[in-house]
């Protein structure tokens, strides 16, 4: 009898055991789900930050390359008219078919705009391969060949074909309310041209194809139109905008002078004379 006692004592100990009561499995599962939920959403998050963080990135990337692309073609320009007149570069900008001297020499050219596109292997800044556009619309003297194609290698400042940069050189007119003889420098002819002080409007225009094609909604290339405000708007730059592809303008006021080489023997107001303008005789021996 005892022992049969303990036999139907162990039968009901292993039923406890096994037996788990509804409400507390269900109670389980709700926890595990809180956890699983939980897990998912710091997922999310962390890749909704590491991609606003990644974008962000780029944007500062692509902003810095578009400066840099803009930068340079001022610099090369700056370089040129800055050097020494004896040196290549220096004598060919400031040419009658100059992106510089093609103002200087001809008074007839000062509503026109001249175009190119930088290329630092190439010498694209004179009026051969320049676009020349009028103030009406037209080519001067059917020049049309310094726009950017994205499509052409040789557009592209690198060989990296990533970005590419557009020059636009244009005259300030002289303003009416300015000194007398402000605009002609000191020491020159007033009736030679060169001898007048001249203002340009110098931007550069930067953009990267590869994001979007820089095209109008005819298909028409942005780089083909010009650069200079009208209506409140730069149709260049406008078109870009509207076309999604990343761009930025640099607009550069650039000062060109002849600067006067002569020496000024007797200064207005003295009566010695400079050495530089003395005859010296040899001494006798």
């Amino acid at each position: 009898m005892v022992e049969s006692m303990k036999t139907t004592n162990h039968a009901s100990s292993q039923s406890q055991l096994v037996t788990i009561p509804n409400y507390q499995a269900g109670a389980t599962l709700l926890v595990v789900l809180l956890f699983l939920v939980l897990i998912m959403l710091a997922g999310v998050i962390a890749v909704k930050q590491s991609t606003t963080n990644l974008k962000t990135a780029t944007a500062d990337q692509i902003n810095t390359l578009l400066l840099q692309a803009a930068d340079s073609g001022h610099q090369k320009l700056e370089a040129m008219l800055n050097g020494k007149s004896s040196t290549e570069g220096y004598q060919e900008i400031t040419s009658a078919s100059g992106a510089i001297g093609y103002f200087l020499l001809s008074s007839d050219n000062n509503n026109n705009e001249f175009i190119y596109c930088y290329n630092p292997r190439e010498k694209k800044y004179l009026a051969k391969n320049a676009t020349i556009l009028t103030s009406t619309g037209g080519y001067w003297s059917n020049l049309n060949y310094g726009y950017c194609d994205y499509t052409d290698a040789n557009s592209y400042i690198s060989a990296r074909q990533t970005a590419m940069t557009q020059m636009s050189v244009t005259v300030i007119k002289p303003d009416i309310n300015a000194e007398p003889f402000s605009h002609f420098t000191i020491g020159k002819e007033v009736e030679n041209r060169t001898s007048q002080k001249f203002k340009f409007n110098v931007k550069a225009l930067s953009a990267l194809p590869a994001y979007a094609e820089p095209k109008d909604a005819s298909g028409n290339n942005c780089f083909a139109k010009s650069s200079v405000v009208s209506g409140g708007v730069t149709p260049t730059l406008d078109c870009m905008r509207n076309a999604n592809t990343p761009s930025k303008m640099i607009y550069e006021q650039a000062d060109v002078e002849n600067m006067s080489s002569a020496t000024q023997c007797i200064p207005f107001g003295r009566g010695s004379l400079s050495e530089s303008c003395t005859l010296t005789t040899p001494s006798s021996p």
